[in-house]
């Protein structure tokens, strides 16, 4: 008896060892294969919104809100540099959020033993596969991609980390363990974490509502008034922090009005062509003239033309059009609507809303086709939130950044400061220079896997949970690991379907940002299949 504990401690000595070396190893290569790339990061045309309110700062103006975009990313950018006076150190703070996240992958992962106390996978096992989950996503070059652009998707991997590690903390102690103390904390910071991505991430707004859904749950309890009074306090002082000042700043930059509303418009231009031909061809009751709306009408159609035809390689065209083309070329529709209201954004936006609601009305099944087609982006065969090259070239990544950024509109501006006068010059330099980003092949065929089986996974998952839901005995053993999981494939839902609603998912960059929590559904869902599929052989094995 006591050679077989002598063994069995020497054995999970060497295992616990070995663990910690791997993943020391782990992060550290992580970190290696980060900061060897160049550590300037790269602009696209979207980060002059980001990077103007810094730069009006640093050089003696007010810090303000441009192009819609919300103040704490380019609040981030501001800090760093005035902090350091050098851009390199934004990629450099993005690289450390983004090894922080792997790390916060693996303290949810370890948290979430406490959902299932008497696992039937053994917990070296279960300790590999996080390990394993961290590895793919710290080695992933879309993740590393991601931590060099200037832009909030960079930092959206670490606030989605620490979401859903608070999320888990909040699930633990409030309904498994008990912690009034803990649950309330947990509560008030996952409410702060869902505001603060859905201002750095609008897109994630949808996801937000999703993330606080346990806290919401929690509302339905019949006891602990304080507590729920304590986290009603605490979600309210949030709010405020974040979306006050977002206010105060937001109320002189038109953009922030007209963007959702230009959006909608540009994006359904189609849809809403072909209702306005209808509602001219029968002559419906408008609160707009006749002639003028056949002005816009034939306006519309033109530009939905000429934007089919668009050249350049910032016009993303799809569905026989491309919506940037019409919302940013300086003489689309875009912008002849604005002249039409002489500058009137109330009654601008007015006629965004009226003809995005009327397609809903009077076409809503070629909307909710729509919707469709983009949801089935995602949900195909292959999930492509994984980025499976063998290699990334930076070079051209920055060739693009800095024509993005070299524009009359911009450079006085940017030439004002010094540091930024610097950071276009190595741009200029690495658009010639610049290295790849490799994926190794083990990467890649890890990726591929991941890709291959997410759906299946889903649908497997979601049955499983609710078998699991329907019966007691099932649920009080694997409940909250199956709600978990669920949850989890939930984000991507959620996250998926606003775009869908709003946007396009044709543009990667609404895809790609999910990788890390489409990874986490994945493995938590691996886990309860296992743990079910474990649980099955043992009762059939006592049976006989």
């Amino acid at each position: 008896m006591e050679s077989n504990s002598s063994a069995q401690t020497s054995g999970r000595f060497a295992w616990q060892f070995c663990y910690w070396a791997a993943l020391v190893v782990i992060f550290g290569w992580a970190a290696w294969q980060r900061f060897t790339l160049p550590l300037d990061p790269i602009a696209d045309p979207d980060t002059w919104g980001y990077l103007s309110p810094a730069l009006r700062k640093l050089t003696g103006a007010a810090f303000g809100h441009t192009n819609g975009r919300n103040f704490l990313y380019p609040g981030f950018v501001f800090l760093l540099l005035r902090g350091f006076g050098d851009f390199r150190a934004i990629t450099i703070a993005q690289h450390f959020l983004g090894l922080v996240a792997g790390g916060l992958l693996l303290l949810t992962w370890w948290r979430a033993r406490v959902l299932l106390p008497n696992r039937r996978l053994a917990g070296a096992a279960h300790d590999a596969l996080g390990l394993i989950g961290a590895a793919i996503f710290l080695f992933a070059g879309e993740t590393i991609h991601l931590e060099m652009q200037l832009r909030p998707e960079a930092v959206c991997a670490f606030l989605v980390s620490l979401n859903i590690w608070l999320f888990l903390q909040f699930i633990a102690s409030c309904f498994v363990e008990d912690r009034p103390t803990a649950a309330t904390l947990y509560g008030i910071a996952l409410i702060f974490s869902a505001i603060l991505l859905a201002s750095v991430r609008p897109s994630f707004m949808l996801l937000a509502i999703v993330a606080v859904t346990p806290v919401a749950i929690f509302f339905f309890r019949r006891d602990r008034v304080r507590q729920k009074l304590a986290i009603v306090i605490g979600g309210v002082l949030s709010a405020a922090l974040l979306l006050v000042p977002e206010h105060i700043l937001s109320r002189n930059d038109e953009k922030t009005r007209t963007f959702l509303p230009a959006t909608l418009f540009t994006i359904h231009a189609n849809l809403i062509r072909d209702q306005m031909a209808d509602d001219l061809q029968r002559g419906a009751q408008l609160p707009y003239p006749r002639e003028w709306l056949e002005h816009v009408y034939a306006a519309l159609n033109s530009e939905i033309a000429k934007s089919a035809a668009a050249e350049e390689s910032r016009y993303h065209v799809g569905a026989g059009f491309s919506p940037d083309y019409l919302m940013y070329q300086p003489a689309s529709i875009a912008a002849q609507l604005r002249a039409e209201f002489r500058g009137d954004i109330g009654a601008l936006c007015a006629f965004y809303r009226f003809y995005y609601w009327r397609i809903w009305r009077y076409r809503p099944l070629l909307v909710l086709q729509k919707i469709g087609r983009q949801m089935s982006i995602f949900y195909a065969l292959r999930c492509p939130a994984y980025y499976r090259a063998k290699a990334l070239p930076l070079a051209i990544e920055y060739e693009r950044a800095g024509k993005s950024l070299d524009t009359p509109a911009y450079q006085k501006t940017w030439a004002a400061y010094a540091p930024a006068v610097e950071f276009m010059h190595r741009t200029a330099a690495l658009a010639r220079s610049a290295p790849v980003i490799e994926q190794r092949a083990y990467v890649r065929k890890v990726l591929g896997l991941l890709a291959a089986t997410y759906l299946p996974l889903l649908l497997v998952s979601v049955g499983l949970s609710a078998l699991v839901l329907s019966r007691q005995t099932h649920r009080r053993r694997f409940g909250w690991l199956a709600v978990l999981a669920v949850l989890l494939f939930s984000y991507n839902l959620a996250a998926c379907l606003e775009v869908a609603v709003i946007h396009l998912l044709e543009y990667s960059r609404y895809v790609t940002v999910q990788m890390y929590f489409t990874m986490l559904a994945q493995f938590f869902a691996f886990w309860f299949v296992a743990e079910m599929v474990l649980e099955t052989r043992r009762s059939l094995f006592v049976k006989k």
